[in-house]
């Protein structure tokens, strides 16, 4: 399917020298894990020998994902891009702009909230009831401690992309966030620190790179 594009079974047990039934039963269980999608076909050529539609299986853009991807490395020749052509001043603009809207896209989650509970809320930060994130109270501080950071291959060749987590973090709780540890330090782990007793005021908060923090 990759290499050819949609198929139908008959044609995919042809390439691959496979009973329909054999196909029939791989494609099954690669739709139940959510790598394949499958629609009727429409036309006399999409059809069966009985006449009926015959259904078309193609890749879902899960499915897709299992392919070698080069998005990290796009992401940081854009990132050295901007830098180069407009110089630091611009990068540190669009991080402010990423951060912002990350803030927008996470701002229901915390709304009307106690830190503690929007810090309970933020375990979501990636992905939606994250395994990978986890929250410690201590009686000075609170911590988000990150075990799984979907941008690792980026974040290790250019650290400031970090910025975005920090920023938005501290927008998003309304007191300081700063990282006291960091994969690029090689602890295995960022996790970040919320000053619960130093508040600021989010309309007014200027982002910052963690650099000149």
């Amino acid at each position: 399917m990759k290499q050819d594009g949609p198929s139908t079974i008959a044609r995919l047990a042809d390439t691959l020298q496979l009973t329909g039934e054999a196909v029939r039963q791989q494609l099954l269980q690669l739709h139940r894990d959510g790598w394949v999608e499958s629609r009727l076909g429409r036309d006399a050529a999409e059809r069966g020998r009985t006449g009926r539609p015959a259904t078309i299986y193609r890749l879902s853009a899960a499915g897709d994902h299992l392919f070698p991807k080069h998005y990290d490395a796009l992401t940081v020749v854009m990132i050295d891009a901007v830098t180069e052509e407009l110089g630091g001043d611009a990068t540190k603009r669009v991080l402010a702009r990423v951060t912002g809207d990350r803030v927008v896209s996470m701002a229901s989650l915390v709304r009307d909230k106690s830190l503690e509970q929007k810090i309970l809320s933020l375990k979501s930060w990636y992905l939606e009831d994250d395994p990978y994130m986890e929250t410690i109270a201590t009686n000075d501080d609170l911590r988000l401690v990150e075990r799984n950071c979907p941008f690792y291959n980026t974040a290790m060749r250019r650290p400031a992309l970090c910025s975005v987590s920090v920023n938005a973090l501290t927008k998003l709780l309304g007191v300081r966030v700063l990282r006291e540890e960091r994969f690029q330090n090689g602890d295995g782990r960022c996790v970040f620190r919320v000053l619960k007793n130093e508040p600021i005021d989010p309309a007014t908060w200027q982002f910052t790179l963690e650099a000149e923090m």
